[in-house]
């Protein structure tokens, strides 16, 4: 049945849990309501990458974008919008209008710059539904590459593509298809790493949820350019949502015989199945995740041999994560010199970053390559809240490091990232401002280091929890001259030591805050004092005379009795007392107290 409007709404995680179901069912309700339900179709689709504007609703073909809707939005949007053709500017996203017009999505600052290619069906179909994957192309590379190309065809066009893995490593993935390839031992496999496990990274996650797919019809055309007959994809299980609709796309695939026997009559047999992850970080290392794909204990083994060579039960396999398969069909259909075309010499094509913290738009974006630190944070993501000064991107999750506001022009690919002291890793990437206290950034992540380490080698099991003791020790004022030497040498052992990827980049925030913010370590253990004033332990509270009332609050309020004063008179704070827990500040009725 043809429509004449699709209302789309949200159906990723970030959405759903802002109450999307409920919107979704409101709009059907009030559309039956008003007779369209035979003209619009309400669609619940996956993420649109604007995650901190949720629930979000676009209409088709207008491509008109409501942000923050709720269910008692419904009705006027129907009334005035569906049935009487008068969009409801107050309900629309913000930048999306102006005085004269109003734009489609796709001329929003947020969207204007990106490229979608890995992203190109999220937002835009149902991915619950085999039949709308189909009319956007879905599994026409791989009727392409069985009935036209041979597998070596396949691997050839993926190499000169110049696509490298976006899980982090940045290998070519072509080359890793012909080592599989080349191997004579059968049965060999295909594995996909949906194992996401950087803080405040959703990259995959999204992938998963919002076009299922395209991932299974990646791994297909692998199988079928390495010899491999079987695939496994590796999911968190704290990804219910991703796992539900891969579970549903999987079974459909089936239905509609493009995964299992004699695909396309070609002879060909492939399938696939899903294997949950416990959510240990080390499983997201290739080696690591294999053997818990196997049932064994997810700890990294050493390579050579490599999974190319000796993988899942010891066969042939090939790893590549949600990102990179999802690049594959379009790249079989458009050619390698379109893909090579996008993104710089050294890396191709477009690359998706989930972009959070001191941001004004929070969210899902993709980008060539080559795209700079400032245009995304300032054009994309629109700059810095309440008029804060950028202070530092942190690319990679734990692995990356921390790029200041001297390099915000530094091209956004593999090669420029390192050269910084950052690697790509699987598209983290968080801002900060002036407020944040670099020596606690590097805390935070040496934290989760430590928590995630498997623990199989002594450099990451010992050395990061000697990291992580150094940087409590000047976060908590008791930092000492040569401490900082200290980190630095520690780090470098480490990097040079460690068995897996995760301990050989766990001090790459450290170092890179070191190289970067040395005055704030410096501070710390000289001065006693955190710059940024978020090191509680270093904090001294102080109230202004001029601003105190005398009014006695605050010292009702202490905890520990640390004011006292007269009444109508300045009070004071007695500095050995205090406990810098921060209740004066909330309790004062006239901002006379404050933290240096």
């Amino acid at each position: 049945m043809l429509y004449r409007s699709h209302v789309m709404v949200c159906g990723g995680t970030g959405c759903t849990s802002s109450d999307s179901d409920k919107v979704a069912e409101r709009f059907t309700e009030e559309i039956k309501k008003a007779g369209l339900d035979k003209e619009v179709l309400v669609v619940r689709t996956g993420c649109f990458g604007l995650c901190e504007l949720g629930p979000v609703v676009v209409v088709y073909p207008e491509g008109v974008f409501y942000s923050r809707v709720k269910p008692d939005y419904v009705p006027e949007i129907v009334e005035e919008h569906l049935l009487k053709g008068r969009p409801v500017k107050k309900y629309l996203y913000g930048e999306s209008v102006t005085e004269r017009e109003i734009k489609p999505l796709e001329e929003t600052p947020f969207f204007r710059k990106q490229k979608r290619i890995a992203l190109r069906n999220c937002g835009i179909i149902n991915p619950e539904d085999i039949r709308e994957a189909i009319a956007f192309d879905g599994y026409k590379a791989l009727a392409k590459v069985l009935t036209q190309m041979t597998p070596k065809e396949v691997i050839d066009e993926v190499k000169k593509s110049g696509l490298r893995g976006r899980g982090g490593g940045g290998f070519p993935t072509g080359v890793k298809w012909e080592f599989a390839y080349n191997q004579k031992e059968t049965p060999k496999y295909v594995v996909c790493n949906a194992d996401e496990g950087d803080p405040g990274a959703f990259m995959d996650r999204s992938i998963l949820e919002g076009d299922p797919h395209s991932v299974l019809e990646a791994m297909a055309i692998a199988g079928y350019a390495i010899g491999a007959n079987h695939g496994y994809i590796y999911v968190r299980a704290e990804y219910p949502l991703a796992v539900k609709r891969l579970k549903i796309a999987i079974e459909q695939a089936r239905e509609y015989g493009l995964l299992g026997k004699d695909i396309f009559g070609t002879g060909f047999d492939f399938d696939i199945e899903i294997r949950l992850g416990a959510g240990a970080f080390v499983c997201g290392e290739e080696t690591a995740l294999l053997n818990s794909v196997m049932g064994r204990r997810g700890e990294p083994r050493p390579r050579p041999p490599f999974p190319a060579v000796k993988g899942v039960w010891d066969k042939p396999t090939i790893i590549n994560n949600v990102e990179t398969f999802a690049n594959i069909p379009p790249i079989i259909l458009n050619g390698a010199e379109w893909f090579s075309s996008i993104g710089t010499e050294k890396s191709k094509g477009t690359k998706v970053f989930a972009l959070t913290g001191k941001v004004n738009n929070t969210g899902l974006i993709e980008v060539p390559m080559g795209t700079t630190l400032r245009e995304i944070i300032y054009e994309i993501g629109g700059g810095i809240p309440n008029g804060k000064k950028f202070k530092a991107a942190q690319t990679g999750g734990p692995s990356g490091g921390c790029i200041p506001a001297e390099h915000l022009d530094t091209p956004i690919d593999y090669d420029s990232l390192i050269n910084v002291g950052s690697m790509m890793g699987s598209g983290g990437l968080v801002v900060m401002d002036e407020d944040t206290c670099m020596v606690n950034v590097a805390k935070f992540f040496l934290e989760f280091t430590v928590d995630e380490s498997c623990g199989k080698c002594a450099p990451c099991r010992i050395g990061t929890k000697r990291m992580l003791e150094l940087l409590e020790k000047i976060t908590s004022g008791k930092g000492e001259e040569g401490d900082i030497e200290k980190l630095e040498e520690l780090a470098k052992t480490i990097k040079a030591t460690a068995l897996c990827g995760l301990g050989q980049t766990a001090p790459n925030p450290v170092l890179s805050t070191i190289r970067y913010f040395r005055d704030e370590y410096e501070a710390h253990i000289k001065e006693k004092k955190c710059p940024a004033g978020v090191c509680q332990a270093l904090l001294r509270f102080y109230i202004d005379p001029d601003k105190c009332k005398g009014c006695g609050i605050c010292a009702k309020n202490c905890p520990v009795n640390a004011i006292s004063g007269k009444p109508r008179q300045p009070y004071v704070i007695d500095q050995d007392k205090c406990i810098k827990c921060g209740t004066c500040i909330e309790k004062c009725p006239f901002g006379a107290i404050y933290k240096k």
